[in-house]
């Protein structure tokens, strides 16, 4: 049946029975890759409107295929049209780009009656994608984020800081830090007369962090742990899930 139709299309006389075959091909194999993301995709965070774009943008690929067929002058064309055309959604994370473009290739597999090619890197496609989330590259639920804190200039104090971090984090970063200016302190006496002192903070530094946390910890036992060194002041962390961000 596939035989037959792709020969009435390359003779030029394309069907309808054709053209409705090709979109429904495209629209059934899209529809596994949008399963294979739902179902490989970790977290809440998941936008509809990107789901439903993979499922349509298939068709609209293969309906564009089939309109250019072998002519040079309509595939000019269109590339005209296209460029007039600015995409304002950006894809900011590359997982979504690549199951994006697997179904662009769907749709262009379908509309240049390439079925078995279409069929074929679906299949791979989405057992490729099964197969890595179950590895430990698709696991995202490690908590990332950042931990600020002042602490002395001192070998000592940095020594303990850095076996901390080795042992509750996958990876750290020093991501920035800062000299401390006096502390300004302005009292007022019986007398109502205000007196304004210094403490002199030169040999602190205030420091940043970005960490990834261990999967076997919790985000409060490193925060227990810095606050009850009597060296480490001001600590802060701050905690957040990686996502997928549309």
């Amino acid at each position: 049946m596939f035989d037959q139709l792709i020969l009435q299309s390359t003779n030029g006389n394309t069907s309808w029975l054709t053209v409705i075959m090709t979109v429904l091909i495209a629209f059934i194999l899209s529809s596994i890759i949008v399963i294979t993301y739902d179902f490989t995709t970790k977290g809440v965070k998941k936008s509809v409107n990107f789901l439903q774009s993979l499922a349509l943008i298939s068709i609209v690929a293969s309906t564009v295929m089939q309109a250019i067929g072998d002519s040079v002058g309509l595939g000019l064309g269109m590339i005209g049209v296209f460029s007039i055309i600015r995409f304002r959604t950006a894809l900011d994370n590359p997982r979504n780009m690549v199951f994006m473009f697997a179904s662009l290739a769907v749709g262009i597999s379908c509309g240049v009656y390439g079925y078995a090619i279409a069929v074929a890197g679906t299949i791979g496609f989405c057992l490729v994608a099964l197969l890595i989330s179950y590895t430990p590259l698709g696991q995202t639920n490690e908590l990332v984020g950042t931990l600020k804190l002042q602490i002395p200039k001192d070998i000592g104090a940095r020594n303990r800081l850095i076996k901390i971090l080795n042992k509750y984090c996958n990876g750290f970063d020093l991501d920035q830090y800062r000299f401390l200016s006096p502390k300004k302190i302005v009292t007022t006496d019986e007398a109502g007369i205000r007196h304004v002192s210094y403490i002199n903070r030169d040999h602190i530094q205030e420091k940043t962090y970005l960490i990834k946390l261990r999967t076997k910890y919790q985000a409060y036992e490193l925060s227990e742990v810095l606050e009850s060194d009597k060296d480490f002041n001001e600590v802060r962390v701050k905690f957040s899930k990686e996502s997928n961000k549309m």
